[in-house]
Formats: C-alpha cells, sequence, structure tokens
C-alpha cells in the first residue's frame, strides 16, 4: 500500500448481467477499452475465470464481472484503508454490515465489501501494488442518498472521510454537493443534496469522465440509457447528468480533464 491513497477511491467493480452489452455501452459513451485478464481463483465465485478490465489511455479503473449470487447490480467503488480487516470491524460496531469478508485478491491486495447504515455498497481495500489510485476515467465519487442524510460518523472512522460542514445555499441553488474529504482534506468525493428520481437505496454512483457530459449524454441515451437528473458541481461551469444505464447501473457523466499517471492493473 502507499499512504498517499488512503482516502482515495482506487477501484470499480461493475457487477452486470451482460457484461458484453455493459462493454459495448461504455466503449461508445465513455471511449473505454478493454483488456481481458485470466483468474486462476476468481474473487467473485471462484474458479478459474476471465475478468475484464476497462481502460482509458492506457490506465485500467474498473473491472467487469457477471453479478455475484445475492448481490445487486451496479457499481461498487473501492476506498484505500490503512487497515481492512479493522475497518470492516468498525463498520459493523457503527451499524453496517458485512457482505463480503476480508479476502485476498493475489496480486491486488485485501478488499471487503460493506453496507453502510443507509443501504449504500462500498468496498474497502489495501493495496499490494505501486499503482496510484486511477484518475483519468473517474472524477470523485458521488453519494447519492435522495434526501437521506450521510453516515458521517460511519466514513469517518471507516474511511477517515469528513463531510464539510454545509453552507447556506441560495434557494436558487437547491442541487447542492456538499465535499467529503479525506487526509489532508483532499476532495474524496460528494454528497449530492437534492432528490432526484429515487433509486432502490442510497447509493456510490460513479462519476465518469468524459471530453463532454452533454455528448456522453447523447451518446448513453441512443445506447439505451435514461436521463434521471443532472446537477452542478461546484467548481465546474457544465452539468453532470445521472444516468440509468442498461443493465441496471448508475451512473454520473461529468466533463473533467484527464490527468495523467502511471499505468494501473487493478485494485
Amino acid at each position: 500500500m502507499q499512504a498517499s491513497k488512503t482516502g482515495q477511491i482506487v477501484w470499480h467493480d461493475l457487477f452486470t448481467p451482460d457484461r458484453t452489452r455493459a462493454m459495448d455501452f461504455y466503449r461508445q459513451a465513455a471511449g473505454w477499452n478493454y483488456q481481458t485478464e485470466q483468474a486462476a481463483d476468481f474473487a467473485w465465485g471462484g474458479g478459474e475465470k476471465a475478468f475484464v478490465l476497462a481502460l482509458l489511455d492506457g490506465e485500467a479503473g474498473a473491472g467487469f464481472a457477471e453479478t455475484p449470487p445475492g448481490l445487486p447490480d451496479g457499481w461498487i467503488p473501492y476506498a484505500e484503508v490503512a487497515d481492512v480487516d479493522a475497518a470492516a470491524a468498525q463498520a459493523e460496531d457503527l451499524g453496517g454490515d458485512i457482505l463480503r469478508s476480508p479476502f485476498e485478491v493475489p496480486g491486488v491486495g485485501r478488499n471487503a465489501l460493506l453496507r453502510d447504515p443507509l443501504g449504500a455498497l462500498l468496498g474497502i481495500s489495501l493495496s499490494r501494488h505501486s499503482f496510484p489510485a486511477p484518475a483519468r476515467q473517474f472524477g470523485p465519487e458521488i453519494y447519492l442518498s435522495n434526501g437521506a442524510g450521510f453516515p458521517a460518523k460511519f466514513y469517518a472512522a471507516v474511511c477517515g472521510w469528513q463531510l464539510q460542514a454545509a453552507q447556506a445555499q441560495p434557494q436558487a441553488q437547491a442541487q447542492a454537493a456538499v465535499p467529503i474529504l479525506g487526509p489532508s482534506n483532499r476532495l474524496a468525493g460528494w454528497h449530492l443534496t437534492h432528490v432526484l428520481p429515487p433509486l432502490p437505496r442510497p447509493a456510490w454512483v460513479p462519476n465518469i469522465k468524459t471530453a463532454s457530459a452533454a455528448a456522453g449524454r447523447l451518446a448513453a441515451e441512443a445506447l439505451g440509457a435514461r436521463f434521471a437528473g443532472e446537477a452542478v458541481l461546484p467548481g465546474t461551469q457544465t452539468p453532470c447528468f445521472l444516468l440509468q444505464t442498461p443493465g441496471g447501473a448508475t451512473a454520473v457523466f461529468s466533463t473533467a480533464p484527464a490527468r495523467g499517471g502511471p499505468v494501473s492493473t487493478s485494485g
């Protein structure tokens, strides 16, 4: 693990019932390409299976897998923590659930899958490789709770995150996003506080970078995605778009410049 990654989102898994369709969707809507690897003991189901890495400009920040039994379709982000086992124990003490107990991923690190007190799913990870947190495909993660609040004590203990004190917002700025800060006040995500069309539960939603969010939205809708709402994140001039994508996943498409860095393989 690199200490500088602690508190950052270091990986995403997409659980989907139709991996081929999902790959085609993100290839066309977000410009991703793919690399298939063979896992001798696949983390989500065991045995030898193919695992698809999603890449942009040579950097891999996500993997695609068939939805494991008992888990919903959709995106799972992984936050880097100093101790996966201790963080998982704290999650239970603070009203969360452990959906997958800490486990080893050979060549990658130690992971666990949690559910927070409001029902949002989050992976935690202790990396055992030298690659930095991926930054080309994704912007800061978005917590979408549709008015249900944010379980601040849970995330402070598990991830070291703090919700920045909310500032008074003019009525016209009801679509507010509150920063979620990690170690050294580094931006880890946004809590989107206004209510959008309801999801089945509060959720962490990936913030997918595109050259043009508007063009990404049009491409996504042409491929079967459904527009669910929009917001303007602080510091940006253009809206980001919440889309319910084919296969049951929800994602935000935003306009953000890509940042450089060494190539990543998985997290």
